[in-house]
């Protein structure tokens, strides 16, 4: 596992020659034909997935670490694909999933509620991904509902320490360990109610999203809360959804992370595909790192345009699937414009 991002920094030049070097590295481009595309064509889906994770891989270079499970005829799930998924990586933003888990846990078990307000103190406030930072004042009381809602939807930082807040980085890791996972935890540090966002596996990933979508990971009101946020089409386009319309964006739960270390870029997404009727049934993981292009956190950097790839092919071969026997099936609204009023 590569040196963090922070840690390159504070190790000075050396540390960030090495960053560079690890950032330019990636594989030659995998030639594409119509004819190659005829081929794919033809393949049953969980090949054809797997045929298309094999050359989106080679054509974004680095390494990656992938897991993804799609319902089969018997309803349940089976492993597509399953590349070194049991790695530990860093986990970036995807971590976010994590500590919104361990947050909606103390609120299943009663010692937190959803409506209970923490004031947004500017001590606090993190800048990079989020929309707090951009309020330029603070103050606000805000409710645990919405800090939550900005972590998963924009990825806010400043929400993270929200979280921590009534959390604290120990608690997340023991909330994280009984519920079964060995490797996906937070990394405290001397303030208590602060944390790093740490480790998790393509494994341990999946299995925390099959588990929410099952309503299995918390009550399945706190499931439901969590998919409706990470399912609504004002999150995260660039990468699995970017080809999609609004309703079938509307049918994937998604969570994006982005970084680097002296590997070089780091580009992650993880999430959930639902079927026609509601029921989940496709999920997946790809982590990626030793990426190039490391400044460019947009829809053009090569692993995200791979992820764009993947997304519309893994969605075609679920558009019309239903499982009657899902435990647990959702819907989100509808989307419509309004202009106020």
């Amino acid at each position: 596992m590569g040196l963090s991002r922070r840690a390159a920094l504070a190790a000075g030049t050396g540390a960030a020659a090495a960053l560079v070097a690890g950032g330019t590295a990636s594989a030659a481009p995998a030639a594409s034909s119509a004819a190659g595309q005829d081929d794919l064509a033809k393949l049953p889906p969980n090949e054809k997935i797997r045929r298309v994770y094999g050359r989106q891989k080679a054509k974004a270079g680095g390494t990656w670490y992938s897991h993804v499970t799609r319902v089969g005829a018997s309803g349940a799930f089976e492993t597509v694909v399953e590349d070194d998924a049991d790695h530990v990586v860093n986990g970036y933003s995807v971590q976010k999933l994590a500590v919104a888990t361990a947050v909606m846990d103390k609120v299943d078990r009663g010692q937190l509620q959803l409506g209970q307000k923490l004031d947004l103190q500017a001590d606090i406030i993190l800048g990079g991904s989020g929309i707090y930072f951009l309020h330029t004042v603070w103050g606000d009381d805000i409710t645990v509902a919405n800090f939550l809602t900005a972590m998963l939807l924009v990825s806010d930082n400043t929400a993270v320490r929200m979280c921590g807040r009534v959390v604290p980085a120990l608690e997340i890791n023991d909330i994280l360990a009984a519920k079964g996972f060995v490797h996906t935890r937070v990394e405290p540090v001397a303030n208590p109610n602060r944390f790093f966002l740490g480790t998790t596996t393509p494994h341990e990933i999946t299995n925390l999203l099959t588990r929410l979508a099952g309503g299995t990971l918390l009550s399945p009101s706190s499931c439901t809360f969590l998919l409706g946020i990470l399912r609504w089409i004002n999150g995260y386009h660039d990468g699995i959804r970017r080809n999609m319309s609004s309703e079938e964006r509307s049918r994937i739960a998604t969570k994006y992370g982005a970084d680097f270390n002296t590997l070089g870029a780091a580009r992650h997404e993880a999430g959930i595909m639902f079927g026609a009727d509601g029921a989940p049934a496709l999920v997946y993981g790809f982590f990626a790192e030793g990426l190039a292009d490391l400044d460019n956190y947009g829809a053009t950097h090569p692993a995200v345009e791979a992820h764009s790839v993947l997304g519309r092919t893994l969605f075609d071969s679920i558009a019309t699937t239903t499982a009657p026997g899902a435990r647990l099936k959702t819907v989100v609204p509808k989307f419509q414009p309004n202009h106020g009023g």
